[in-house]
């Protein structure tokens, strides 16, 4: 009940309401409330602060920005969501708000494009030395099973593909990049996409901000070549698993593209069967399925491997089972 009240109070101010339908329409930094809202930082701060006291909204730090969002959990998440269904859009200051975030998300846009545009070209070298996305995608998938999951994490979010990919089997689902730009991308996917129930947050795979025992399935999609510490970070992912969560990596077979090392930053040239059944050991972690995609023509190509790994209700003991429990899938 106390909640509740002070849930009520938080948004019974005419400047609070207007800060709470535009977050129900999306996450938002403080620089880009104060231009829409035409106040003060410290007055839009101290609002924010209201709101977020209340649970009705949440505060995600990512760099030198903090963003904000409506809460996606408990009776806050409830109570926000009828602010957009009983605030008219039709009211001026309403109105004139919804003018000023579409500029806001237009110029987002803009700075997410030329950031494409810039990158696209090594995704798309990079692409076409393996089978197409949608195959890829379609046996991500199968190998994570119908679902449905309650949380979903996706490290290394990239574009936002992976959220999107899994859209109608998740409740709830959390990004995650280190890269401020990626993440800017992300967010203006997930917004075209009218996934609202996916957000993108800044973070590192070697200290997931999340409790142990929180996510049903986490992704790591094309992510692990690019670290130094694979191990750590599978064991990482493995500690935010609930028991019976699904652990999903989809990386390349070892190969000897040398020229992904040095032009595009590939620490490791692929990872084998045995290795990364060594670490999902270590990580307390039973691989359940692999998956090999192999390229039409394999000289010069990529084989796409993925690996699904299941949390046991009681966490195995490294080392307590042994690599033939495995099932292999060749396609």
């Amino acid at each position: 009940m106390e909640e509740l009240v002070r849930q009520l109070k938080a948004l019974a101010d005419p400047s609070r309401l207007r800060v709470a339908h535009l977050l129900s329409r999306g996450e938002l930094t403080v620089s880009e409330l104060v231009h829409i809202l035409g106040q003060s930082q410290p007055r839009v701060s101290r609002h924010l602060k209201l709101l977020t006291d209340a649970n009705l909204a949440e505060r995600m730090p990512e760099g030198a920005f903090v963003f904000y969002r409506l809460t996606g959990q408990g009776a806050g998440k409830r109570l926000a969501a009828l602010i957009s269904e009983f605030v008219a859009d039709d009211d001026p200051s309403m109105r004139r708000d919804l003018e000023r975030l579409d500029a806001v998300k237009a110029a987002r846009a803009a700075e997410a494009q030329a950031y494409f545009d810039r990158a696209s070209t090594d995704w798309e070298t990079i692409r076409a030395l393996h089978l197409s996305e949608h195959e890829v995608e379609a046996a991500i998938l199968a190998a994570a099973g119908e679902g449905p999951f309650e949380l979903m994490i996706d490290v290394g979010v990239g574009t936002g593909r992976m959220l999107e990919v899994f859209a109608d089997r998740v409740a709830r689902g959390v990004g995650i990049d280190v890269n401020h730009a990626m993440l800017n991308l992300a967010r203006l996917n997930l917004e075209k996409a009218g996934a609202k129930h996916f957000f993108v947050r800044e973070g590192n795979v070697t200290a997931l901000p999340f409790a142990d025992h929180s996510a049903d399935l986490v992704t790591v999609h094309q992510v692990l070549h690019y670290l130094d510490d694979p191990v750590n970070a599978i064991a990482e992912c493995a500690r935010v698993l609930k028991p019976g969560g699904i652990l999903l990596i989809a990386d390349f077979a070892p190969h000897q593209l040398e020229y992904l090392r040095s032009d595009h930053a590939h620490r490791r040239l692929g990872f084998s069967d045995a290795e990364m059944g060594d670490w999902i050991d270590a990580a307390g972690l039973d691989l359940s399925r692999r998956t090999s995609l192999h390229p039409e023509e394999p000289a010069g190509r990529l084989t796409v491997k993925i690996w699904a790994a299941t949390k046991a209700d009681r966490a195995a003991e490294p080392g307590s089972r042994t690599r033939k429990q495995s099932q292999e899938e060749k396609q």
